[in-house]
């Protein structure tokens, strides 16, 4: 049903219910916020101590908090209220213009051939993660360009241990937790990064005050020469540090 929905019909749904979150927070229940801040906190804090019977209590308990929290917002309950009405209407949908099954033929090998591309499905160094922190291997590994958005933790990428194509491409987008790149010397490195909170390291150069900001620096050789690293990331609350190895 929902991969019927027009992609407007999607981004309406979307910003009613940020607007409800946001209204509701400024007008009626202004302790909201820290409330989920504060179940969120007891969730990250309970993973990382999972281990721990206590760790996880808390994460259980902040699990719970969090759910009743995010249950009791105007903005869930227009969500439910607006998921019924399109099942509803869907199925009124359905009954009128019942879905027809059209038989597919296939064609023959020599015109699919021509019609289709040939690709190689790549794994990704690092994926998108909510909450711990993530590394690089210590060991030699195959490059492949990194993008990924996450949560809470530290995420860690060595360039030591791999061979860098001509250009290269980082993208992290990072809630809270610090970015580490190590380069070797022989990198070019081009860096965009914005912050909201944080410092920054940036082969030498010190940003001991972030406050939503954004900086951008390249090295002298970017333009001429290679291999070349491409560095965007961005950062809620956290530190960034690109250091040469």
């Amino acid at each position: 049903m929902f991969q019927r929905l027009p992609t407007n019909t999607i981004n309406w749904i979307i910003l009613i219910v940020i607007a409800l979150f946001l209204f509701e927070i400024l007008f009626f229940n202004g302790w909201l916020i820290f409330s989920i801040l504060f179940s969120s906190f007891m969730i990250f804090v309970g993973w990382k101590n999972l281990s721990y019977t206590w760790g996880k209590i808390v994460f259980f308990f902040g699990c719970i908090s969090l759910f009743f929290n995010i249950l009791n917002t105007m903005a869930v309950r227009f969500l439910i209220i607006a998921g019924v009405v399109l099942f509803i209407l869907h199925y009124q949908r359905l009954k009128k213009e019942p879905e027809q099954i059209t038989p597919q033929f296939t064609r023959d090998d020599a015109e699919q051939r021509a019609d289709e591309e040939s690709l190689i499905k790549v794994k990704p160094l690092l994926n998108n993660r909510l909450f711990d922190d993530q590394a690089t291997s210590q060991t030699s590994y195959k490059w492949s360009d990194i993008s990924i958005h996450s949560g809470f933790g530290d995420r860690i990428i060595d360039l030591s241990h791999t061979v860098l194509p001509e250009q290269a491409v980082i993208s992290i987008r990072h809630f809270i937790g610090n970015i580490i790149i190590y380069v070797p010397y022989e990198v070019e490195v081009q860096l965009v990064h914005s912050s909201i909170f944080g410092r920054a390291y940036i082969l030498g150069e010190h940003h001991e005050k972030l406050m939503n900001d954004t900086l951008a620096y390249k090295t002298e050789n970017y333009d001429n020469h290679i291999p070349r690293v491409k560095m965007i990331t961005s950062i809620g609350s956290g530190d960034i540090e690109v250091r040469r190895i």
